[in-house]
This record gives C-alpha cells, sequence and structure tokens, in this order.
C-alpha cells in the first residue's frame, strides 16, 4: 500500500486560497471527507478564508464525524478546533455544533495517564454559541455559567469572555465574589467588567486590590483600563502600603495616563532607590519617553542607571 505524503498534500491544498471558487469548493469539499484530520483542518481554514458560506452543511457534517471516536479520528482536537472557528467566522448562527462542541472531554493517553485534548475546542464553541440566533438568551446563559465552572481553566476564561459580550457585569461580579482558582480567569473577570462598567466597576475592583487574592490581576486590569478613576486608586494604594509596588507601578505605567506618567517620571528623578528602578522598568513601555527617562535615570546612583540600561536596551 502507498504511504501518503500528508505533508506534501497540505502544502498543495495552500494553492487552493487562490484557485478559482468553483475548483477550490470542490476541492475543499474532498478534503473535508478525509480520514487524516490535519487535511480537514487545513480545509476548514481555506473555507473560513475565502468565506465560502456554501460549504457550511459540509464543515458540520465534518464536525460530527470527528466527534465520534474523537480521539482516534481527530487527535489533539485539530480538526474540530478549525472546524468550529470556521463556522464562527463564516457567522453560522445554529446552536447545535457548537452546544456539541461545549460538552465535549476528549481523553487522550499521555505519559503516565491521561489529558483532556478538547478544552480548546470547548472554548472555540463558547464564543461561537453567543452569536447563535436560533437559541433564547436565557438559554444561552445558562450555557455560559456552566462553561465558567468547567475544569479547564482557559475555557473558564472564554466564557467570562462570553458573559461579557452578553453585556452581563452582574455575573461578573457574581463570578468576582465566589473566586477561581486561575489568576487569568480572575483577570479576565476584572478587565470585563471595567470594559463594561467604566468608572463604575473601580470601586468594585479596587476592593479586590486592597485585600484579599488576586490583587495583581485587579491592579493590572486597573491600569490597562486607562480610566482616570483607576490611577487615582493606584496612587492611593501606593501610599497606603509598601506591599506589590513593582506590580501597582507597573499598572501605572499601563495607563497611559499623563498623571500617572508623571507620578513614575518624579519617582525617577527623587524615589526611593528600589522605586526608581521599579518606575524605570515600568516606563520601559514606553518608547517615545527615553531620553526624559535616560536623564533622570543618568542623575541617579549606579543601581538605577544599570536598571535603566537592562530595561532599555
Amino acid at each position: 500500500m502507498a504511504v501518503r505524503k500528508v505533508e506534501r498534500e497540505l502544502e498543495h491544498m495552500g494553492a487552493l486560497r487562490d484557485a478559482p471558487a468553483s475548483e477550490a469548493r470542490a476541492a475543499l469539499r474532498k478534503a473535508l471527507q478525509d480520514p487524516v484530520n490535519l487535511m480537514v483542518a487545513k480545509a476548514a481554514a481555506i473555507a473560513s478564508e475565502r468565506q465560502f458560506r456554501e460549504l457550511i452543511p459540509d464543515l458540520v457534517r465534518a464536525f460530527d464525524r470527528l466527534c465520534t471516536d474523537g480521539a482516534r479520528r481527530d487527535p489533539k482536537c485539530w480538526g474540530k478546533c478549525a472546524i468550529a472557528r470556521a463556522l464562527a467566522e463564516l457567522e453560522h448562527r445554529e446552536p447545535a455544533v457548537y452546544l456539541r462542541g461545549m460538552s465535549c472531554i476528549q481523553m487522550e493517553a499521555v505519559w503516565g495517564g491521561s489529558v483532556d485534548t478538547a478544552d480548546i475546542l470547548r472554548g472555540i464553541c463558547v464564543l461561537g454559541l453567543v452569536a447563535c440566533t436560533g437559541m433564547r438568551r436565557e438559554d444561552i446563559l445558562r450555557a455560559l455559567i456552566d462553561a465558567a465552572a468547567d475544569s479547564a481553566g482557559t475555557v473558564r476564561v472564554e466564557a467570562v469572555r462570553a458573559i461579557a459580550q452578553m453585556d452581563e457585569p452582574l455575573l461578573l461580579r457574581l463570578k468576582a465574589r465566589l473566586g477561581d482558582p486561575a489568576p487569568e480567569v480572575m483577570g479576565q473577570v476584572f478587565d470585563s467588567l471595567l470594559a463594561i462598567e467604566g468608572e463604575e466597576a473601580v470601586k468594585f475592583v479596587a476592593g479586590f486590590l486592597r485585600s484579599g487574592e488576586h490583587r495583581e490581576e485587579a491592579a493590572m486590569a486597573l491600569g490597562s483600563s486607562r480610566l482616570a478613576g483607576a490611577v487615582t486608586v493606584l496612587r492611593e494604594v501606593i501610599e497606603e502600603s509598601g506591599e506589590l509596588r513593582e506590580v501597582l507601578l507597573r499598572a501605572l505605567s499601563l495607563s497611559r495616563q499623563e498623571e500617572a506618567l508623571a507620578f513614575l517620571m518624579d519617582l525617577v528623578r527623587g524615589g526611593r532607590t528600589t522605586d526608581a528602578i521599579a518606575a524605570v522598568q515600568a516606563l520601559a513601555l514606553h518608547p517615545d519617553l527615553r531620553e526624559q527617562v535616560e536623564a533622570a535615570a543618568g542623575a541617579r546612583e549606579e543601581e538605577v542607571r544599570e536598571a535603566f540600561r537592562q530595561a532599555w536596551r
């Protein structure tokens, strides 16, 4: 039996990006039935790039096929992930595929045991579900709440993003109060709240900054929100406590607010050595300030000058 040269076939498939539409659609339709999941994944990606909505039924059939005996037919879920992305990008609004993907658990053997390889797929499908029109809003929210309790942090992050897209800040506040063991999930909760509620959420997120866990995530979310009230809170916390100073200074730099950058420059010029070093490092996010920072650091002790050389090289 001849051995397939899959890598070469994948390279040749790339030519379908520029092929005539009728020829490309026929070839992609055939590739979506291929037993090799990498061929299916490549076909789905090209169908999405070329916006071939006529292939949506073929994509759905390929997805269902790969869900059956998935560990054998679709190792690492590469095919299903590519199809789910393609369907979302092709604006497929029927929920069945996304719901099936959200419930997919695919255990595959690894050294010393097994691991679920479907977490990325579930996250893709979570975001795909949000735009579905064939499902009631409350039913979508029920599915998202379940996803927010998924065993995989990657899925919980996407669930938080999806809840934010549904414009449900109260659910985000509840998730924040309940907490999450993954810092990236809490960071996304804070980011989403600040994006939806603006200044109204600053006090809420600041409460996490001042006490309890996830203080670093709260600080970085406040800084990246670029809200004026967030800068005020960050400065207040710096003055109240000696903890997390490096994190707080980075957060101020992220805000890009004139008041925050002036505060950091003042620390470089006349702050304690440790604060000056942290401010120099934080300001490295702003290449346009290089001359000012270099001049201020150059007038300080060697530790600050070395911090500048390391951070700005």
